[in-house]
């Protein structure tokens, strides 16, 4: 499978912003991790990373045809951006959401996410092995 791996705002200072939240490793380490992750083997995977909603959209616009799946972390567009629904949506691809950290039980404005009525999945709360598990969320979905 082709993948897209996105990560939305401020994933960029993992590492550096709340460390007690998100971890110590930043986002190029974990990215070498997924894909070096026995379960990433076999698909070939397309990371992105932009602070800007408009870039994102973007992206998913021009991979929409390459990608067999999407993994999204939108960071605090997935509260907000009616837009990045819509792309999401348009695509028509099968698209995991992923949080890195619990966002049911941190504040009160992270707990609606506007994308996950069109994602398959919603992963929360399991750290960088979240995408680990969107990834075969993914791979279970096409198999179907």
């Amino acid at each position: 499978m082709k993948i897209l791996i996105v990560n939305g705002p401020n994933l960029n200072l993992l590492g550096e912003r709340e460390p007690d939240v998100y971890g110590a490793e930043t986002l190029s380490e974990m990215n070498a991790w997924i894909s070096s992750h026995q379960d990433a083997q076999d698909h070939e995977l397309v990371f992105f990373q932009s602070n800007h909603e408009g870039a994102i959209i973007d992206s998913l616009h021009a991979r929409r045809r390459w990608a067999d799946g999407i993994v999204i972390n939108a960071g605090g567009l997935t509260h907000y951006s009616i837009a990045l629904r819509d792309a999401i949506a348009a695509c028509q691809t099968p698209t995991v959401e992923v949080h890195l950290s619990d966002i049911h039980a941190r504040e009160e404005f992270r707990h609606l996410s506007v994308i996950e009525d069109v994602c398959i999945r919603q992963i929360s709360g399991n750290g960088k092995q979240g995408y680990i598990e969107a990834i075969d969320e993914l791979r279970q979905f096409n198999a179907q």
